[in-house]
């Protein structure tokens, strides 16, 4: 029983005895004004609401009314006092706590781990996927897992949607590479453009020209420049990612094709689609052009060549762990280096601009 119940109770008995020491004209006046108040009640509320300890202190005062008073008396009718006899019965001996008769529902974590390969997996459908999680350990009916994926809204059946564009750029990786513009201001305020093209699978940047007017002419010449530099590295690659700037022809496109590269145009105002050239574009920004003023052409063909020299022969990359472009060399474990006997010397990067260390002979 709560306690809030057993001290409404306590205080209630408590008074019990004061009532029977009062005076019978006093008792029988204080009745009277009671059954006016509870008429008077009555009238005005069309029902009364009662806590459990206001429930139990009425049936143990019915128990010494005479059934005949209850009327007058009590606020309730009897069949009321039994029912709420029957609900005390029915709470005292319920069986809620017991496991429901069944089969118990699937675990939370396994319903979790189900819509977790049906995101990660496409192609697989609630069959497919009933297996995999039997060869986990996770014996399941294929019902289960189709209903399952129906709540959450994700359609049982193989071939959900295609990949999208991060899960294609990663499994083509070493096959991707993509080309994009990023403008410069110069101290005189005259507007410089710049091409890139950079390889997706080990990041290598390339520079294929500085101009103030980048016409399609110009373009394709860039285009057929690096063709030259790329060499036969040009029969690795597969696709070429660009958006759709006028300024790449079909001439530009047919330099590419001629290597059996396929030309992939990204949507409209859609960034994402080629991420790591977007990328790219702001580290020269951030970590260059942002940094330092450019008098004219020749300058920023300068300065970015260095700048890409640093960057494919010493900037270390996240997703090649810690590699720079060029370096093919595995990673060597994690070493701590006493500094008083290995000294750490500084190479500078234009002018001081960017650091470079490497360990002193």
């Amino acid at each position: 029983m709560p306690l809030s119940v057993v001290v409404t109770l306590v205080r209630n008995l408590i008074t019990v005895p004061a009532a029977m020491l009062r005076s019978r004209i006093a008792k029988d006046a204080e009745v009277l004004a009671l059954r006016h108040e509870n008429a008077v009640l009555r009238r005005q509320i069309a029902r009364v609401r009662y806590e459990p300890a206001d429930r139990i202190w009425l049936a143990i005062l019915s128990t010494l009314i005479p059934r005949d008073r209850w009327r007058q008396v009590l606020t309730v009718t009897p069949a009321t006092l039994l029912r709420w006899h029957r609900q005390l019965l029915a709470r005292k001996w319920t069986f809620t706590q017991r496991r429901r008769p069944g089969r118990p529902s699937t675990a939370a974590t396994v319903k979790q781990l189900i819509l977790r390969l049906a995101r990660e997996n496409s192609t697989w459908g609630h069959r497919r996927i009933q297996g995999e999680l039997a060869r986990l350990g996770y014996p399941i009916a294929p019902s289960t897992v189709w209903a399952i994926l129906q709540a959450a809204g994700i359609d049982p059946a193989p071939q959900r949607s295609g990949p999208n564009w991060r899960q294609f750029l990663t499994a083509q990786a070493h096959g991707i590479i993509a080309a994009d513009f990023l403008h410069i201001d110069t101290t005189s305020l005259k507007r410089l453009y710049a091409l890139v093209f950079i390889e997706h699978g080990t990041r290598r940047l390339h520079l294929a020209g500085v101009t103030a007017h980048p016409t399609s002419q110009w373009t394709l010449q860039q285009a057929r420049n690096l063709a030259m530099t790329l060499g036969c590295r040009m029969d690795s690659l597969r696709f070429l990612i660009r958006d759709r700037d006028s300024k790449y022809t079909r001439s530009f496109d047919a330099v590419f094709e001629t290597d059996e590269v396929e030309i992939l145009l990204s949507p409209p105002r859609a960034p994402r689609a080629n991420a790591i050239c977007e990328r790219v574009v702001g580290t020269l920004r951030r970590e260059l052009l942002d940094r330092i003023l450019v008098y004219n052409e020749a300058h920023a063909d300068a300065v970015i060549t260095e700048y890409i020299r640093h960057y494919n022969g010493h900037r270390p990359h996240q997703s090649r762990q810690q590699l720079p472009p060029d370096s093919y060399q595995a990673p060597a474990p994690a070493t701590v280096t006493d500094l008083h006997t290995h000294r750490i010397r500084l190479q500078p990067v234009l002018g001081g601009m960017i650091n470079e260390y490497q360990r002193a002979a």
